[in-house]
């Protein structure tokens, strides 16, 4: 078959040649003349309706994607090269090893071999950051005095399961706070449901969705605390009194946990590690009247056990529940226990019997004592919150506390000291608010109230950095709050005025008290001698003169003793006034 084909060609010169444009004036090239007879064969419509649509067509599509899954992986970094009888997590023994290889002759001449290699592998990662602020720490000092007290929600943490469980308990990683382990436990004994779980939980502060690690304990945990030496290792007291530790590295089961007999019979409100060398001892507090030592080395019975018994007889039947408890660092003997019956208790773990563990007592609140905590600057003062109150003690003091907050509408259910301010607290209360206060700025009320959420708060938690607050709530809610810059900054000078505060109420109470002492002797003396009267004149006393005459002795009396106590609280009111308007004055003047 022959193909047909054409052929069309056209000179290079005409085609793809470059167009000139110009400007000109416009011309007229056809002009049509309407023409009337054209309109006859038309009928005029009249209405007419028309109908304009400007918008676009547009078309919708569905496209079903598969969901893509991430999930986060962390990778342990373990410091290596240490011999096998070092052990590396111990600061004492790498110190002193350290110490005995910088001795060794070839120490220098090894060292100066390897800086060549590690200087030439440092100038390779050389790089600069051009957003780096080289006076940030100025720009804060300067905002810190303008920018308002302030607390913003960033993140919330839900109990997973359908029935949710109080949030009995939070820990903080030691090792910059980025994870939360939290513990669940219903603590209304009649709506524990036979499906409710036992889990706990670790999440990361920056994942909501999906908590980092499951805890699984034989019984509910009240307790879950990480070791400040071993950040894998946490320990838990549970609901049915026995406590255990878990290893995150082994898994979700606990390691060990010792049997039922050995534990307490009442839950475990409260675990601690103590500083020790090896980093594996801790101490338990139940409402059972019990404190236990442990080592998680050998659980099979505790180290040393304390009746808390405030009569000093060892008798477990009278002894006060336990539902808080306080261990400060640099006092390694010494311990607080708050109680059911609203008494802190004063231990020693010196003692060689137990009446000398028991060194003394506070009484105040009218309920359980739910957080006891000593001030990280100040350890000889305490706080103290129960009832609907939070209390400040000195140890010297040991009737009265020196500073107290007003009475609140709710229960006050727990709080902590600022890690970075000494004169800074917070509490929680049962209307889901929690109250941040300055001693420095004011006493009669909180410096900053934030309302968290409608149910009852039951335990909150700070960071080392004073910046973030976790806070759990009775529906299983953790709120993790952020606090501006004001409340976690220390300020020039706070040491030394939180310091003369606290010397100052402490001296105003030494001074009340030897007053109320006082007054006690002389009406003990009246009333002695007045016995001593009575008993020489029985026979007068049959006569009426002598009634009617002891009846005004009696009546005068009565009223000497109001005018005294009325005078005594007028001297106590004027000196808080005196005491407050001296405050004020100085506020004012260093405001100005």
């Amino acid at each position: 078959m022959m193909e047909i084909v054409y052929v069309y060609t056209k000179i290079r010169s005409e085609f793809g040649r470059q167009c000139n444009f110009s400007d000109r004036p416009a011309e007229l090239h056809v002009d049509i003349v309407p023409d009337p007879s054209l309109a006859e064969n038309f009928i005029e419509k009249n209405p007419v309706d028309v109908f304009v649509q400007v918008s676009k067509d547009m078309s919708e599509h569905e496209a079903n994607t598969e969901r893509f899954k991430t999930e986060t992986r962390g990778i342990n970094h373990v410091e290596g090269g240490w011999p096998k009888d070092i052990n590396a997590n111990d600061l004492e023994h790498t110190i002193r090893y350290r110490k005995k290889v910088e001795k060794d002759e070839n120490y220098v001449y090894t060292l100066m071999q390897l800086g060549s290699l590690m200087e030439h592998c440092i100038k390779q990662n050389n790089a600069i950051n051009i957003y780096e602020e080289y006076f940030d720490d100025e720009e804060e000092s300067v905002e810190r005095f303008i920018e308002p007290s302030s607390a913003k929600t960033i993140n919330v943490f839900s109990d997973p399961n359908e029935i949710k469980r109080t949030v009995s308990h939070i820990s903080w990683h030691p090792d910059q706070g980025r994870k939360l382990a939290i513990s669940y436990c219903c603590l209304e004994f009649q709506r524990d449901a036979d499906n409710m779980s036992y889990e706990s939980y670790i999440w990361d502060i920056e994942n909501t969705n999906k908590h980092d690690m499951v805890i699984k304990p034989v019984s509910p945990l009240l307790c879950l605390e990480y070791n400040p030496k071993d950040s894998h290792i946490l320990a838990g007291g549970c609901y049915n009194g026995q406590m255990g530790y878990w290893d995150t590295r082994k898994g979700s089961q606990a390691v060990e946990i010792p049997t039922i007999e050995v534990g307490h019979r009442d839950p475990v409100y409260k675990i601690i590690w103590l500083q020790s060398k090896t980093g594996t001892e801790c101490f338990s507090a139940a409402s059972d009247g019990q404190v236990l030592w442990w080592d998680i080395r050998k659980l099979s019975e505790p180290v040393e056990r304390l009746i808390l018994d405030i009569t000093k007889k060892d008798d477990p039947d009278i002894a006060y529940g336990a539902v808080s408890l306080e261990f400060e660092s640099t006092m390694p003997t010494k311990f607080m226990v708050g109680t059911e019956q609203g008494v802190v208790i004063l231990g020693n773990r010196k003692g060689k019997v137990p009446a000398e563990k028991i060194v003394s007592t506070f009484t105040g609140h009218h309920g359980p004592v739910y957080a006891v905590q000593r001030n990280p600057f100040y350890p000889k003062n305490f706080l103290t919150v129960g009832d609907w109150t939070a209390r400040i003690w000195s140890e010297e003091l040991r009737d009265s506390c020196i500073i107290c907050t007003k009475y609140h509408m709710s229960n006050l259910t727990d709080g902590c000291w600022s890690p970075v301010r000494p004169s800074v607290f917070f509490t929680t209360k049962m209307d889901g608010t929690v109250d941040t206060w300055d001693l420095l700025f004011k006493h009669s009320e909180p410096t900053l109230s934030v309302k968290v959420c409608d149910e009852a708060l039951y335990s909150l938690r700070i960071q080392d950095n004073g910046r973030l607050l976790a806070c759990g709530s009775h529906r299983g809610t953790t709120t993790l709050l952020e606090y501006s810059s004001g409340f976690c900054t220390y300020q020039k000078n706070e040491k030394a005025l939180a310091n003369a505060m606290f010397e100052r109420e402490t001296k105003r109470e030494k001074i009340l008290e030897a007053r109320q002492r006082e007054l006690r002797v002389k009406e003990r003396a009246k009333s002695e001698q007045g016995r001593a009267v009575e008993s020489k004149e029985v026979d007068e006393e049959e006569t009426i003169k002598y009634k009617i005459a002891k009846a005004e002795e009696t009546f005068f009396e009565t009223i000497e003793q109001e005018r005294e106590r009325f005078e005594v609280e007028t001297e106590k009111m004027d000196q808080q006034e005196k005491e407050t308007s001296e405050e004020e004055d100085d506020e004012v003047r260093t405001a100005y």
